[in-house]
């Protein structure tokens, strides 16, 4: 039985309502507007474009790095995306959002134990997002703590028990430790431990 385990995926876009940056504000705000409809467009590479101009217009317009580093997911490009992402946590430490986009960027890259410390700091600024624990579930999944992910689905499953994603995660997490435990087993010279092994393991 072969297993994957389930990203889950969740993007917010950033929207200002009642701010308007006070440089060049006019210009910032139109170019970032033109950004988020370019991104609900699935028209990224215009989407990082006019969020760039939005940058250059009013250099501290988090939501605008933001919402690139969104864009910049969405093509691929982690790295760019995670650089954005850094910029705005920089800006403003205490952005649960940012940490948690970055968390995101981490995990498609590979970056497991990055991503792990990203959700940590996200469910430390915002402990009702069970997004936040679903993901850092996956991440400690990736790196063998499977005890940790298994928490972790559990604490989102107590917010989401509806949540048909989370019940796959802490499904593929126990059997992950169960291969695990029959590996050491097979290792000790356990032959039921090897069969059972071989069987998980096809």
């Amino acid at each position: 039985m072969r297993l994957t385990l389930f990203v889950f995926l969740s993007l917010l876009l950033c929207s200002v309502s009642g701010v308007t940056p006070v440089a060049s504000g006019a210009d910032a705000r139109y170019y970032f507007d033109e950004g988020n409809a370019a991104f609900n467009n699935e028209n990224y590479d215009r989407a990082i474009s006019s969020y760039g101009k939005a940058i250059d217009a009013y250099p501290d317009f988090t939501d605008a790095y933001h919402n690139r580093g969104l864009a910049f997911y969405k093509k691929g490009k982690y790295e760019e995306a995670i650089a954005d992402f850094s910029k705005v946590i920089k800006k403003d430490p205490k952005n649960a959002q940012a940490f948690g986009s970055r968390g995101l960027a981490f995990l498609k890259n590979g970056r497991y134990a990055e991503a792990a410390e990203d959700y940590t700091s996200t469910i430390s600024l915002n402990p009702g997002f069970p997004d936040a624990y679903h993901n850092r579930g996956i991440a400690y999944a990736n790196i063998g703590r499977y005890d940790d992910a298994i928490a972790d689905y559990e604490k989102a499953l107590a917010m989401k028990p509806k949540d048909v994603n989370l019940y796959v995660s802490r499904g593929v997490a126990y059997a992950k430790k169960a291969m695990a435990d029959f590996r050491k087993a097979c290792d000790m010279g356990s032959q039921i431990a090897c069969k059972n092994y071989e069987q998980l393991a096809k």
